[in-house]
């Protein structure tokens, strides 16, 4: 069967859509997780409020949303940058799924997994260089999840691929696309509704703490303190 390039990209939207992480947390607890915590229908969120063992099948279908398509894309023939497209859309899938009335995650997983995935059917850079940098991303979120920033070190992460890419001279095509994910990524945060509005807060304080912290308020346990004083988080 021979498909289209449009074709595709409404697979890999659809695919995107599939919430894994709100049907786990449905099916385990009965809970709905755009109406619990951070509201974000994501492998974070299902974490705090079912388990990390319910996370792994989570995290793997998110990775295989945008590395499988991706992979697919290539076998079928298709350039690098209808690769980037068809990956672009599954992340658009996972963070506005029609399923969901356009209501999902942040895409950190899949994202990944889009970037990795053309890299390495590609061949854009050695093993070394991937590995090398893999590493370096990793002890970046590590650190700032340490100290309870986890969230700068995921913005660090997903904005430093174009910089990354462009330092290891990738194909314009993969460096456009490394900067549209980013787009889509800081996108998602500035929009993201919020479970509480903070009054103190002015409007550029706020769109600057949910841009790097994913939240409104920089310090995570005054913000999760917070969100309890309302009863919106359960314990």
């Amino acid at each position: 069967m021979q498909f289209s390039l449009w074709q595709l990209i409404l697979i890999s939207y659809l695919l995107g859509s599939v919430p894994a992480a709100y049907i786990a947390a449905n099916r385990t607890r009965g809970i709905d997780l755009r109406y619990n915590g951070s509201g974000n229908v994501g492998a974070s969120n299902l974490m705090r409020f079912v388990s990390g063992r319910s996370a792994i099948p989570v995290i793997i279908f998110d990775l295989l949303k945008g590395g499988a398509i991706i992979c697919l894309t290539k076998w079928l023939g298709f350039s690098l940058v209808s690769q980037m497209m068809v990956g672009i859309a599954a992340v658009c899938g996972h963070n506005w799924p029609i399923f969901l009335r356009f209501k999902g995650g942040r895409g950190v997983i899949t994202t990944s997994a889009v970037v990795s995935s053309t890299a390495g059917i590609n061949a854009l850079s050695s093993l070394e260089q991937i590995g090398l940098i893999a590493t370096a991303l990793c002890a970046v979120v590590f650190i700032h999840a340490l100290f309870k920033k986890g969230p700068l070190g995921v913005f660090i992460g997903i904005a430093s691929m174009p910089l990354i890419s462009w330092i290891l001279n990738a194909p314009p095509p993969f460096i456009q696309g490394c900067l549209v994910l980013f787009g889509i990524f800081a996108v998602r945060r500035l929009t993201a509704k919020q479970p509480v509005t903070v009054e103190s807060c002015n409007r550029r304080q706020l769109l600057k703490n949910r841009l790097l912290f994913d939240r409104d308020i920089v310090d995570r346990e005054t913000w999760v303190a917070f969100i309890e004083k309302k009863g919106l988080l359960k314990s």
